[in-house]
């Protein structure tokens, strides 16, 4: 064994340099900075190059982690972002919202008594560096097989099945209703967690591989679903989900109540200066605010709030802290920019005669009997009224399949998920349709739409192959 082979010993784990939260509370940048190439080179230094990469595994994509490593630490920028590329079309968003703790960070060998190499930062200083230097994506052998494929939804999924395409020769149009691509990567996760410039960056890379673009444009609204089947070889459907789960409490009908998602796009589209116009108010200034949820989306709209200088923050969850469905880093986040948190309280009503004034909420008790997390009861007559000016319901969201999917022969399950049940990965009941992310598995992680639009861009590619 060499020295180097050592070097998590007299390295410590390193990130970036993160915005003290008492500044950053103020502006929407990224709270994170990215690593110049000395430090990126040392923190994958720390490498152990296992033999039998646990991060890989636990990455849904599969990334060639310590593969990649190594040539960051041996300054190959640009072999890196190719190898990079290789197994994730969108690796400067994963690197920056992947909840590394939970997967590949988590799986990392020295997780355990050594605290884990700073993959997801290292990620992330891969691409957009090699950006910075001009590396682009490498399509000189690529040979035009002259099929068109419609993909319908600009969001990770979609995405991920263009790049896909246009490495196959085969050209991909994206047609989405919003008026910049990225899906819920630009109007849903909030700038300091994912700035706005890096999808802009992404598009234009997206452009030069060919991929054309056909934004505010509602496929069964402005185009016809039936012409996309007439006019193209095959359609990728990645329309995510957005249909807010709703829990039908007393009172969320009363001025004040927000749901989550549409907050977070309103709040987007001002910080991008959109023409869309919202009817949201995003006036929280000295507003006590109370989030309803423990996930991620929940995380987000605390933090935005803190930031639209609301007077207090309080996210209420059912369950403790330790079974929250949301990345801990997100949670350590919150609470640092002065998030408070109320748990094992569930809300029974929210408060108010002609506007908001607060939420009832109920105790509730996990017992060690329990069977899974999801299970707990309501402690009776523990009740409490937690004051709130506005109130923003994150429940979880549900697919919202388009109409259009079923009079076309693409067999939905219960849930309203499409299934995906062809003769290929990702092929419908319809064979000229494919679907992936979170309207085929339910509201998942940006990854795991990633990793489908890249199987079905794959199985696409293979069914139109001569």
């Amino acid at each position: 064994m060499s020295q180097k082979d050592f070097q998590f010993l007299e390295l410590p784990r390193k990130m970036p340099k993160e915005i003290p939260s008492q500044l950053r509370i103020h502006g929407w940048d990224e709270i994170y900075g990215s690593f110049d190439n000395t430090n990126a080179a040392a923190q994958a230094g720390r490498c152990l190059d296992c033999g039998n990469p646990y991060c890989e595994w636990k990455c849904p994509v599969h990334n060639y982690i310590p593969n990649w490593l190594k040539l960051v630490q041996e300054n190959r920028l640009f072999e890196a972002a190719t190898l990079a590329h290789e197994t994730n079309p969108l690796p400067e968003v994963c690197g920056r919202v992947c909840p590394q703790d939970r997967l590949c960070e988590g799986a990392c060998t020295l997780n355990t008594g050594f605290e884990s190499v700073t993959i997801g930062s290292i990620e992330k200083y891969i691409v957009d560096e090699a950006f910075k230097q001009g590396w682009r994506p490498d399509l000189s052998k690529v040979i035009a097989t002259g099929k068109r494929v419609a993909v319908i939804g600009a969001g990770p999924a979609g995405l991920a099945c263009a790049d896909r395409l246009a490495r196959a020769g085969i050209q991909a149009d994206v047609f989405d209703r919003y008026e910049e691509i990225g899906g819920l990567l630009t109007f849903g996760i909030p700038p300091f967690k994912l700035e706005k410039h890096v999808m802009l960056t992404r598009r234009l890379v997206l452009e030069a591989m060919g991929v054309k673009f056909h934004l505010r444009t509602d496929i069964g609204k402005d185009i016809a679903f039936e012409k996309l089947l007439a006019d193209y070889n095959a359609v990728f459907v990645g329309t995510g989900c957005y249909t807010a789960v709703d829990a039908k409490l007393p009172g969320q009908q009363l001025p004040g109540r927000l749901e989550a998602l549409p907050f977070l796009i309103a709040n987007a589209r001002q910080i991008l200066a959109s023409d869309v116009a919202s009817d949201i108010s995003l006036d929280f200034k000295d507003k006590n605010v109370v989030v309803l949820g423990g996930g991620d989306t929940a995380m987000d709209c605390v933090r935005t709030s803190i930031r639209l200088n609301a007077a207090s923050v309080t996210c209420v969850y059912r369950r403790d802290e330790a079974s929250m469905p949301g990345s801990r880093r997100e949670v350590g986040n919150a609470r640092d920019e002065g998030v408070q948190f109320l748990f094992n309280h569930a809300p029974i009503a929210i408060e108010g005669s002609d506007k908001v004034t607060g939420v009832r909420l109920q105790e509730t008790d996990i017992s060690a009997n329990k069977k899974s997390r999801a299970e707990f009861s309501v402690t009776s007559g523990h009740e409490k009224i937690v004051a709130a000016d506005i109130v923003i319901t994150a429940f979880g969201f549900r697919p919202s399949p388009a109409a259009w999917l079923e009079q076309h022969g693409v067999q939905l399950q219960e849930s309203g998920r499409i299934q995906v049940s062809g003769g290929l990965p990702y092929q419908t009941s319809q064979p000229k349709i494919f679907a992936g992310g979170d309207n085929v598995r339910g509201a998942d992680l940006v990854v795991t739409a990633v990793h489908d639009g890249r199987d079905a861009g794959l199985a696409i590619a293979k069914w139109l192959k001569p």
